[in-house]
């Protein structure tokens, strides 16, 4: 359609880009520098991703005036690792006890062994199959998970005289399981690779260690470019949401009440001129802290909202 000349429109018409990791990868794999870029890099991003046609620039020859800036943080169950043919991402556990409902070591025919006939287990484990084990045993009331034994890409079964075949172990496993206790499994995790493990916020995130979102907002400073001029650059707890899930219950955190009035409005609007760059920048200052926080585990969006009204021309 025709652009009508001397005529434009202005609409509202936010502005957004987003930092997405994939479930089962970390933050790590996506940026690897202590600076999430936005508005930066948007090809081959979905819809839901971003808006923007163009690295930094504006469609066409169109002004946009940001009256508004939020950051929004999803709050979504992580998803781990659970290949375990890849052995860069499984943890070991030699000797593990084999039991039966009564607590009872088992032999290799299932029932109570006698001293000396004990089967025991050696596991290796993906770190979904570890998170798992590890939540069973923090909700259970004796501290402890269990796990099939005739789990064939995990578990081998053996006693004093070697290895249980197919057979043995699926007897084993009508009569008795491979019992874990939380120690067990915490050392699983401490042996993983420092950078595979789930950081504290993910693994347990109801314990009163803090949260994915308290983490992002609290240790990170968020600043907007207009051309390479810094327009605005503050922790980003300045910049609230006023979007997502909302709940007082304390099972989970959003930033901001999800209303878009409650979140972060420009004094005097900032204008972004006809094919003129700019970007916002969240900056993570602390090593530790940026060490920490590319450990986690995607699904996880990060969007920055630029919220306005974009002046076009009329078609």
């Amino acid at each position: 359609m025709a652009v009508v000349q001397g005529i434009r429109e202005k609409v509202h018409l936010p502005l957004y880009d987003s930092l997405a990791v994939k479930p089962r990868e970390q933050l790590f794999t996506e940026e690897k520098s202590g600076i999430l870029k936005f508005f930066v890099n948007v090809q081959g991003k979905t819809k839901l991703e971003t808006n923007l046609q163009s690295a930094s620039l504006l469609p066409h020859y169109n002004t946009f005036e940001a009256r508004a800036m939020r950051v929004v943080i999803s709050d979504l169950p992580p998803l781990f690792p659970d290949d375990v043919k890849d052995s860069k991402k499984t943890t070991k556990l030699e000797d593990v006890d084999v039991l039966n409902d009564d607590g009872d070591a088992v032999d290799r025919t299932g029932g109570v062994a006698a001293a000396g006939a004990e089967v025991t287990a050696d596991i290796e484990i993906s770190i979904q199959q570890l998170v798992d084990l590890y939540r069973d045993a923090k909700e259970s009331d004796d501290g402890t998970a269990t796990l099939a034994p005739n789990d064939d890409e995990s578990v081998t079964l053996s006693d004093s005289t070697g290895d249980l075949s197919a057979t043995e172990a699926d007897t084993v496993a009508d009569n008795a399981d491979v019992v874990l206790t939380l120690d067990d499994i915490k050392g699983m995790l401490d042996d993983l690779n420092p950078q595979d493990s789930p950081p504290p916020e993910q693994l347990d995130p109801n314990n009163g260690s803090g949260t994915v979102i308290g983490k992002l907002v609290y240790n990170t400073v968020t600043s907007l470019f207009v051309g390479e001029k810094v327009m605005i650059s503050m922790p980003t707890w300045f910049f609230p949401a006023g979007a997502g899930p909302y709940s007082e219950t304390g099972k989970f955190t959003t930033h901001g009440e999800p209303t878009p009035s409650a979140t972060f409005r420009f004094a005097e609007p900032i204008y972004i001129d006809k094919q003129q760059n700019f970007r916002v920048e969240i900056e993570i200052p602390d090593s530790d802290t940026l060490k920490e926080i590319q450990r986690y585990y995607g699904p996880l969006n990060i969007w920055v909202v630029l919220d306005g009204y974009m002046t076009r021309d009329v078609q």
